[in-house]
């Protein structure tokens, strides 16, 4: 029996049991993060469907940016619920930011601009398709100043162009 890996746009569309909404308890994989955002046991947490994900991506616009933590929030709201859950929501990104240069080399002219989507604090995604440096590139091309911090890139002054709601 041979097994057909699935593409990045297969694995966009499928949604699986998502979305699903569960109470929070610390040994969640992305507890830690979740507790730094304020969670606490018992709070409601919505566990995402990668085209929601997709979706919100979808409407950044170019000169604005969106991080993980907008994308939460922005979820959360839509489930009525406190919290998103962040590593889920990181996976669907990555999936996202895949499909879309899946769908760029199909010949599609109307993809997810992915590359304004930033990790916290205004980080580059190394595991976007062609790393920061493919990021990087896009953003500068939009009139992003991309700096240095350490080993990581960021967009200078992200904050200025976040969207926080939609």
């Amino acid at each position: 029996m041979t097994y057909k890996k699935k593409s990045w746009t297969e694995k966009l569309l499928d949604s699986k049991s998502f979305p699903k909404v569960l109470a929070f308890e610390r040994r969640f994989p992305c507890g830690k993060a979740l507790e730094k955002w304020g969670a606490v046991e018992g709070d409601s947490v919505v566990l995402v469907a990668p085209f929601e994900v997709d979706e919100i991506m979808k409407q950044v616009p170019k000169g604005r940016l969106i991080t993980i933590y907008e994308i939460c929030d922005i979820l959360a709201k839509k489930h009525k619920v406190k919290f998103c859950c962040s590593l889920t929501a990181g996976i669907f990104i990555n999936i996202v930011a895949h499909a879309a240069e899946e769908v760029k080399e199909g010949g599609e002219t109307s993809f997810t601009p992915y590359w304004r989507t930033l990790k916290t604090e205004g980080v580059l995604n190394p595991k976007f398709p062609g790393g920061f440096e493919k990021q990087k590139q896009m953003l500068e091309k939009e009139g992003f100043r991309v700096v240095r911090k350490g080993k990581k890139f960021s967009v200078d002054q992200y904050e200025k162009y976040l969207i926080t709601d939609m």
